[in-house]
């Protein structure tokens, strides 16, 4: 590799040492670099990106990640992200081995893992409120101080359930270890082909994980929301991207074209990292 995107989050940054630092050792090798400094406020303009951008390095955290899988998930360039923040699955790369993954990146020795995502389309009768993609997770929540809200849940237009909780979460195997596990989900090998559905804080005295087949559609209507400021209800996409909703509205789920494509380096199986991650976690 010899063309790279650099996207920063100035938060994690601050003075952009840490940029700076690998601009100027991929410069002295030879490397074209593209540097976005402060990708949540600018996000990235694909009309000014270089054609011939080979590897777009992350530097902030997952949200960083998130942030750019929905940026590039038209292009066909790979995403490696380096962890400035506390816990991280997707950014695998701490700030000490910065060298050795610059050098794995120049002497192509690496892999990449493909990581399927998720579209959502909000539906309010026969109008598109909008449509957004997901590596992570899409969640149809309450906000502020609302009270729990009723959810139809169909797969392939088949009653699955109604819910009266918080919420409910679709995960890929990616976002299983994210809200997914707050919420008391399963954890899923992340290259895996399947979307879980977990319930947040449901009124009922059972209430599981659902996994279902990537190719599964999946339609949720939404069957009371309280029309107060306080009392809302949201569709949100990877915990960035949000759209209101109403009663009534429909939001319509399935596994997107698209996939975002990880770099990988380091020779840690899932299960080496979950199992470092879970325990910064106790």
């Amino acid at each position: 590799m010899k063309h790279f995107l650099v996207a920063t989050n100035k938060d994690k940054d601050i003075d952009l040492r840490i940029t700076h630092e690998i601009q100027k050792y991929l410069e002295k090798r030879g490397a074209d670099i593209f540097v976005v400094p402060d990708v949540y406020q600018s996000g990235i303009n694909k009309d000014t990106l270089p054609d011939n951008i080979e590897c777009a390095i992350a530097l902030g955290g997952d949200g960083t990640i998130l942030q750019m899988s929905r940026c590039l998930r038209e292009s066909d360039i790979p995403v490696l992200g380096v962890n400035l923040g506390n816990l991280g699955f997707l950014a695998e790369i701490e700030v000490n081995e910065i060298e050795r993954m610059l050098e794995c990146l120049l002497a192509d020795d690496y892999r990449i893992e493909n990581r399927m995502m998720l579209q959502g389309q909000v539906l309010r009768g026969e109008q598109i409120l909008g449509e957004e993609f997901a590596l992570n997770d899409i969640v149809i929540g309450r906000s502020g101080f609302s009270r729990i809200i009723s959810l139809n849940v169909y797969v392939n237009g088949h009653l699955l359930d109604n819910y009266h909780a918080d919420g409910i979460i679709l995960a890929t195997p990616t976002g299983s270890t994210g809200y997914n596990l707050s919420a008391g989900g399963p954890i899923i090998n992340p290259v895996s082909k399947m979307i879980v559905v977990t319930p947040i804080c449901a009124h009922a005295i059972q209430s599981k994980s659902i996994i279902l087949d990537k190719d599964d559609k999946i339609s949720i209507k939404v069957q009371k929301v309280r029309k107060t400021q306080l009392e809302e209800a949201f569709a949100t996409f990877d915990g960035q991207k949000g759209i209101q909703l109403s009663s009534h509205d429909i939001v319509n789920i399935e596994t997107a074209q698209q996939v975002t494509k990880l770099i990988k380096i380091t020779d840690h199986s899932f299960y080496d990292i979950l199992k470092r991650k879970i325990g910064k976690m106790r």
